[in-house]
C-alpha cells in the first residue's frame, strides 16, 4: 500500500488537495480505513475522470437526427411478425446450446432500492404476490425450470450458470439473501457472484466528493462498469472452464424477464450474431427509453435526448413508428465478443453524465443532504459495446409477455410495484385462460378474460410457480376443463395434487 505522503503527493497533482482537508481531525483507524480507500483509486487517472465530469456536464448533447437511421428488417426477428416455424426452430436450437450447457446468464445488480424507498438490493424486493416471491427467488426458479425444460427434451444433465455483478452496497447483503434461502435450489457453485467497480462522485467544478470527514462519495460505474468487471474478477476465465460459449445479460428489476430465453438465444446464434437486443415496440413517440437503431451505419442505443421530437414521431406507410424499438437492457453476447471488448475496447466505452444529489460534508466537517443536484456521476451503460459488433441483430417480443420493469416506488404513475406485480398477474391469468381454465372469483363468479395491461388491476389473483411453468407451457394437462377459485397459487405442490385427480 501506498504511503500517506504518496497518496498526498497523487492528490495534489491531480488538483484534489482537499480530499485530505480532515486528516488531523481522523483517528488513527479512520486512517488507514481511508488510507486504505484511496490507495485503491486510480490516483493517475482521477484528474482526468474529474476533469472529464465536470467538462461533460457542461456540453449539451448531440442531436443525432440527421445521422440515425432504423436497423435494416433482415437484421431483426420479432414474436409477433416472424412466422410459428421460426420460432419453433429458434426454441430448438435454443434449447439445444442451453442442454449442452453453452449458456450462462448474467445479471445487472449494483443498485440499490433507494428509488423503492429501501435501502437493500433490489432483487431482495418483493412486490406483493400472493406467493410473497422475492424478484431474485422468481429468477432463480426460472433458472431452475429452463435447465430442467431442456434436459427432458435432450436427455441432458445441463447447467445455466447465473454470473451476478453487484457493487459495493449490494454483494454482501445478496451472498447472506441467498444463503438464508438456500440458494432458491440452484447449486451454489453454480451462482458466481462478483463486484463492480465505485468511481469518485464529483462536483460541478471537478472536485472529489466527501461523504464523510474520512470517506469519499462513492458510486458504481454504471452497468456499462460489466467489462472492467469481469477482467477484474477473472469472469471471463470461468466461463471459458465451464464451456459457456453465450451470454444472456439482464437487468434484475424486470419481474418478466425470460432467463436464458431459448427462443432469443436460439434466433442469435442462427444468425451468427456476436451481440444481440430485446426490444419492445415503443408505447408512444416520446416515451423515455433508448432506441435501438444505427447512427453512421453502426448499431446502438441513442437515448430519447438525443434525438428532436419530430424524428421520434416519424412514421412508416402503415402507421408504424419509424424508431419503435425500444431498448429494455436484455442483450445476448458471445463469449468471445466479451472476451474482445474486454482486450480492446473497454476503455473506450462512452461516458454518461448522472446529476445527483450527493450528501457530503462541508468545509466546516457538517453533514449536508443537498435539495438539488449538487455532483456529477459518470457512468457507462452496458449496451454501449453495440457499436464494436461485427454481427448485431435485434428480436422484438411483445411488452405485456417480457417487460415490466421495478424502478419506482407506489405512488408514481409507472414502473412501481403495483403495476410489476399486475403485469405478472395479469399475464397469469392469460396462462390459465389459454389452457383452458375457467377463473372465478371469491363469491363464485366467472372472471372476464384478464386485460393485457400492467395498469390495470388484473382481474384475478392468480399465480403460477416458475417451477411449474416457465412461460405458460404444460398448463394444459392440469387446467384444462378446471374452473379455478382465486386468489390462486398453482406451486409444484399443487400441481402434483392436480395431477393426481
Amino acid at each position: 500500500m501506498p504511503s500517506f505522503e504518496q497518496v498526498k503527493q497523487s492528490l495534489e497533482s491531480a488538483g484534489q488537495a482537499h480530499v485530505l482537508q480532515f486528516w488531523p481531525e481522523l483517528c488513527e483507524e479512520e486512517r488507514n480505513v481511508f488510507l486504505e480507500e484511496l490507495a485503491q483509486l486510480d490516483l493517475k487517472g482521477l484528474k482526468d475522470h474529474c476533469e472529464g465530469a465536470a467538462k461533460a456536464a457542461a456540453s449539451p448533447s448531440d442531436s443525432l437526427d440527421q445521422h440515425i437511421e432504423p436497423i435494416p428488417p433482415e437484421f431483426i426477428g420479432s414474436v409477433k411478425k416472424s412466422g410459428r416455424d421460426s420460432l419453433e426452430e429458434w426454441e430448438r436450437r435454443g434449447l439445444l446450446e442451453i442442454s449442452e450447457n453453452c449458456v450462462g446468464v448474467l445479471l445487472l445488480a449494483g443498485g440499490q432500492g433507494t428509488r423503492l424507498g429501501v435501502q437493500y438490493p433490489k432483487g431482495m424486493y418483493n412486490v406483493g404476490l400472493p406467493s410473497g416471491k422475492t424478484l431474485y427467488q422468481i429468477q432463480a426458479e426460472r433458472i431452475c425450470k429452463i435447465q430442467e425444460l431442456a434436459d427432458s427434451k435432450h436427455g441432458s444433465k445441463c447447467t445455466v450458470p447465473w454470473y451476478i455483478m453487484t457493487s459495493e452496497f449490494t454483494l454482501g447483503p445478496t451472498e447472506t439473501f441467498f444463503k438464508e434461502n438456500n440458494y432458491f435450489g440452484l447449486e451454489p457453485t453454480n451462482i458466481i457472484m462478483f463486484e463492480q467497480r465505485m468511481i469518485p462522485a464529483v462536483t460541478f467544478d471537478g472536485k472529489v466528493i466527501l461523504k464523510d470527514k474520512g470517506k469519499i462519495a462513492m458510486a458504481p460505474d454504471g452497468n456499462g462498469g460489466l467489462y472492467q468487471a469481469l477482467v477484474d474478477n477473472k469472469v471471463l476465465e470461468d466461463m471459458k472452464k465451464r464451456g459457456v460459449k453465450y451470454l444472456h445479460v439482464y437487468c434484475v428489476d424486470n419481474i418478466l424477464v425470460k432467463m436464458a430465453d431459448p427462443v432469443f438465444i436460439g434466433f442469435c446464434v442462427s444468425k451468427g450474431a456476436d451481440c444481440g437486443a430485446k426490444v419492445v415496440e415503443k408505447a408512444y413517440p416520446t416515451e423515455p427509453v433508448g432506441v435501438v437503431c444505427r447512427v453512421r451505419g453502426v448499431s446502438q442505443v441513442v437515448e430519447y435526448s438525443e434525438v428532436q421530437p419530430q424524428t421520434a414521431e416519424l412514421r412508416g406507410p402503415g402507421g408504424e413508428l419509424v424508431y419503435s424499438a425500444g431498448n429494455i437492457c436484455n442483450h445476448f453476447f458471445t463469449r468471445s465478443f466479451l472476451q474482445d471488448v474486454a482486450e480492446k475496447y473497454k476503455d473506450q466505452l462512452k461516458q454518461h453524465v448522472a446529476l445527483k444529489k450527493v450528501p457530503f460534508v462541508d468545509a466546516q466537517g457538517v453533514q449536508v443532504k443537498p435539495s438539488k443536484s449538487n455532483g456529477i456521476k459518470m457512468e457507462k451503460f452496458v449496451f454501449d459495446v453495440f457499436p464494436f459488433s461485427r454481427n448485431f441483430v435485434a428480436f422484438e417480443v411483445v411488452r405485456e409477455d417480457e417487460f415490466s420493469p421495478l424502478k419506482n416506488a407506489d405512488g408514481s404513475v409507472t414502473d412501481n410495484p403495483t403495476t410489476a406485480r399486475n403485469s405478472l398477474l395479469a399475464q397469469h391469468c392469460r396462462w390459465a385462460t389459454s389452457a383452458g381454465a375457467t377463473l372465478l372469483d371469491e363469491y363464485g363468479n366467472p372472471l372476464p378474460l384478464p386485460s393485457v395491461s400492467a395498469d390495470d388491476s388484473p382481474p384475478a389473483q392468480c399465480e403460477i410457480s416458475p417451477l411449474v411453468s416457465y412461460f405458460g407451457e404444460g398448463l394444459e394437462q392440469l387446467l384444462k376443463g378446471r374452473t379455478v377459485h382465486t386468489p390462486f397459487v398453482l406451486d409444484e405442490k399443487q400441481a402434483k395434487k392436480l395431477q393426481a385427480q
